[in-house]
């Protein structure tokens, strides 16, 4: 058997173990609102939580393949530090808004956010990183553009909701582009540095006597121990299938989870969804469409060259 063969039945084994991985994690998100609605908690309090159990979920995983070494250069770095304290506040926003959204049956609202997310990181790109964009992708900017145009003429104002999700994910994303750590290093480092905080709060609902976590149904403080796992896990999927599939081919299955919210907002919780604002969601997924399908195909192009 051909050394050749080989290579390629082991490239095309990691590509699909790459697939599976990732759209492992973009059904796990999608679903999350499925587990949001399931709780009865405040939107602060869930948050603090999600928080806490992830922080502890992931120190147990750094513990058991003892991987410390990377603190080290953490604290020497103040720069690095105060960027990764800035974009856990930003996923602390990020969190609250969308598990407030979920609570508030603005499920639909809140996947646009998730839609527009990826253009919105494109943007900054641009502006803060100095990337360029082709023809075709500048194009699938604009025709976004009009979407969020069209949907703001609908709605009457902004959709903030959506915006705010997608502007506190984007700039947490930008950030972490920057910040040089993987996925699980730096998801431990935001959710340690918020810990205090976090603690400090639900220590002081529990001695408010208004803890759901303490006064709750046992079936109530399990489900919110679960955030840990519910939080990371999917993170840590996404990062491994990430590294085994085209940057392209990733940019497609980003937007199963947002498609997922949207059926589960609009079929399973009945939200109102005017057929006035079909044509802003369709002119957001034909951006999505131009931006994906060039990247794809400019990718073939480069691999067969």
């Amino acid at each position: 058997m051909s050394q050749s063969f080989l290579g390629a039945h082991d490239s095309a084994v990691a590509r699909r173990n790459g697939v599976i991985a990732s759209l492992s994690a973009y059904a796990c998100w999608g679903l999350f609102p499925l587990y949001f609605k399931a709780l009865r908690a405040s939107p602060l309090e869930v948050l603090v939580h999600r928080i806490l159990w992830s922080a502890l979920f992931l120190l147990a995983i750094s513990a058991v393949q003892r991987r410390w070494a990377w603190l080290v250069g953490v604290l020497r770095s103040p720069r690095l530090l105060f960027g990764s304290l800035c974009s856990a506040g930003l996923l602390s926003i990020n969190w609250f808004i969308y598990i407030w959204a979920v609570g508030a049956e603005r499920v639909v609202d809140a996947s646009l956010g998730y839609f527009i997310t990826p253009l919105l990181s494109v943007i900054f790109g641009v502006v803060l990183l100095g990337e360029t964009l082709r023809p075709l992708q500048w194009m699938s900017l604009a025709t976004a553009a009009l979407g969020v145009l069209w949907l703001t003429v609908q709605f009457g104002q902004p959709p903030w909701v959506g915006l705010a999700i997608a502007a506190t994910f984007g700039s947490y994303g930008a950030i972490r582009k920057t910040a040089r750590l993987g996925a699980l290093e730096g998801l431990a480092l935001e959710t340690w540095l918020m810990f205090p905080l976090a603690l400090a709060y639900l220590i002081w609902l529990a001695r408010s006597g208004l803890s759901t976590f303490y006064d709750g149904a046992p079936g109530q403080r399990w489900a919110l121990v679960v955030a840990g796992p519910l939080t990371s896990i999917p993170l840590l999927l996404f990062a491994a299938g990430a590294r085994r599939i085209p940057l392209s081919l990733v940019g497609v299955l980003q937007y199963v989870a947002p498609t997922m919210q949207l059926l589960l907002g609009v079929v399973v919780w009945h939200e109102p969804f005017q057929p006035s604002k079909v044509l802003g969601y369709a002119l957001i997924w034909l951006a999505l469409a131009l931006y994906s399908g060039e990247g794809l195909w400019v990718w073939r192009r480069t691999a067969s060259l």
